[in-house]
């Protein structure tokens, strides 16, 4: 098991720098990066790293319990259950992770735990893409158990794990970037409306009260919380 907790840390440690390190050489080959201290992207590294550990031991519990004594709901063969079903599981996954994330994120920012955990998150002013993963110990515990949780109950294919785990990661660095990648048409109209995108998730950095969705916004607009998006990161 610990070999598998080593392998997962690997992993997770190796997408959020291939991951973050792309979109931020993106971001400065466009000539969109803002202007930040180096220290800033050193620390948000640096926690990322940690975070990746601690990703890496519910992972590795979950691969090992699934790969060598056969447990979990992850399956391979794809008639296992219905084709449907694949589709479904992964919107069903997003909306689930959606749902933690967004009453946990509101947790964390009930004063003292903001103080114990999430300001080291929102140390990052302005945020970047090497942010994506930047958590405290405390927080990244609570976002490392869910997934690997779920997938003990909920059959999903490994690939459409995968699939999940790639939209975490590109979401997560690309909401933190500092420019929008979509068209302000796409911003704007249904598509927009419906999933976080960075122009929605850079007005939870400014204000600290809104907008704490990861993938979606129904949580925020049910709830009261959506307060819309950033028009200035919009480009035609």
């Amino acid at each position: 098991m610990l070999i598998a907790a080593l392998l997962m840390t690997s992993i997770v440690a190796a997408r959020y720098l291939l991951v973050s390190g792309g979109f931020a050489w993106l971001t400065r080959a466009t000539g969109r990066a803002r202007a930040v201290r180096p220290a800033q992207i050193r620390a948000e590294i640096r926690w990322s790293l940690l975070s990746a550990a601690i990703y890496g031991i519910p992972a590795g519990f979950t691969f090992w319990a699934w790969y060598r004594r056969h447990l979990t709901a992850l399956y391979t063969d794809p008639h296992a259950h219905p084709l449907w079903w694949i589709p479904v599981s992964v919107l069903a996954y997003l909306f689930l992770h959606d749902t933690w994330f967004y009453f946990t994120h509101r947790l964390m920012h009930r004063p003292a735990l903001f103080r114990a955990a999430h300001a080291v998150h929102h140390a990052s002013r302005p945020p970047t893409a090497w942010a994506a993963m930047s958590f405290h110990p405390y927080e990244a515990i609570s976002g490392a158990i869910f997934l690997p949780a779920l997938a003990w109950v909920l059959p999903i294919h490994i690939g459409a794990l995968g699939l999940v785990l790639f939209i975490a990661s590109v979401l997560g660095t690309t909401n933190h970037m500092g420019w929008e990648m979509l068209p302000a048409r796409v911003v704007r109209g249904p598509v927009g409306g419906a999933v976080i995108s960075a122009a929605h998730h850079e007005l939870h950095h400014r204000d600290y009260r809104c907008n704490y969705g990861l993938y979606f916004r129904f949580w925020d607009r049910l709830l009261g919380t959506d307060k819309g998006i950033a028009h200035d990161f919009l480009r035609n």
